[in-house]
């Protein structure tokens, strides 16, 4: 944590950094007083009541003051040769009085492990060093998501979409980058590797056998994307539309898979349930959803199926390194 707040104070005071101890028992609390004192018109520490990430992440968004909003979780950091270009773009943005609603950087997996680096880049989708519409992006590899590493959003878009993320519920940084994108206008990427994602953990929440035990949380999120909204009738521009179903099949894929990882009675019971529940619920979104092999692979029938979608995950894990 400390080394997470250090990465962050070469921002200077044009930046606020909030530190939000939720509930916790192991010394965060007096770390955030720490730092508060030693700078205090930096960083502001808040004390809450234990209620998970997402309840951490709304407190922040509440509290926060400045134009522009970053989650930064405890174990990772920001570069800061990078950090700096982004402060310096944002300042640019902003003397011109332009509106930029999403700011978009690489992000870097650091893996325990190995002791490797993967940078995520978005140069071949996104327009580079300018203002631009959903309209102008192009084609996202099933790899580069937009996740809460690369985002940096403008603050009133947060508070305009209303975004509320459950608490005591993991994996809610699905949430964080799907719910507010249709409130967004103007995106801009500057191809810099701003985030540094410390991955590999045993106890990590993307951990295969984490996720296996905590899958009802997953499923609770997948749920809660699935009702956000009525793709792509409710998503005007096509472009974004397409994504937000890339990105919900991919969410949809990651569950399905996690069950059938669990291989239990129960575990497929309730991967034909959400299934079920999806084609209920949003007759069109799933079957646009279905469409292409992410869909296809992710309610398989039959055993061989089972074994193919299973297979698919261990060759992407092995070259994505997601988790």
């Amino acid at each position: 944590m400390r080394h997470c707040i250090e990465s962050l104070l070469p921002a200077g005071e044009e930046a606020e950094i909030i530190i939000v101890d939720d509930g916790s028992s192991d010394g965060t609390a007096d770390i955030a007083d720490e730092y508060a004192a030693k700078y205090p018109s930096i960083v502001k520490a808040v004390h809450q009541p234990n209620g998970g990430h997402g309840a951490a992440v709304n407190t922040g968004i509440e509290n926060a003051k400045g134009m522009y909003y970053k989650v930064v979780d405890s174990d990772d950091w920001l570069d800061e040769e990078s950090l700096h270009k982004v402060m310096n773009e944002l300042r640019s943005i902003i003397s011109r009085r332009k509106r930029v609603d999403l700011f978009i950087c690489n992000y870097v997996y650091e893996h325990v492990l190995d002791h490797k680096s993967h940078v995520v880049k978005y140069d071949n989708a996104l327009p580079e060093n300018e203002i631009f519409g959903w309209s102008e992006i192009r084609r996202f590899r099933p790899d580069q998501n937009l996740l809460m590493h690369s985002v940096i959003y403008r603050t009133k878009i947060l508070r305009a979409c209303g975004l509320k993320l459950p608490e005591h519920t993991f994996y809610v940084d699905n949430l964080f980058v799907y719910v507010p994108l249709p409130y967004v206008k103007t995106l801009y990427y500057m191809n810099v590797d701003l985030y540094r994602y410390y991955i590999g953990r045993e106890d990590q929440s993307v951990n295969q056998q984490v996720m296996i035990s905590r899958i009802d949380q997953q499923i609770k999120v997948n749920e809660l994307m699935i009702d956000a909204y009525d793709l792509p009738s409710e998503v005007k521009n096509k472009q974004l539309a397409k994504y937000m179903l890339g990105y919900l099949a991919m969410i949809c894929s990651v569950t399905s898979i996690m069950l059938i990882l669990a291989n239990t009675e129960e575990a497929d019971e309730k991967r034909c349930k959400l299934w079920h529940d999806f084609k209920e619920k949003r007759p069109k979104t799933y079957r646009h959803v279905r469409v292409g092999i992410r869909g296809l692979i992710s309610n398989p029938k039959t055993k061989v199926g089972k074994k193919t979608a299973k297979q698919l995950y261990k060759v992407s894990r092995k070259i994505f390194k997601f988790n």
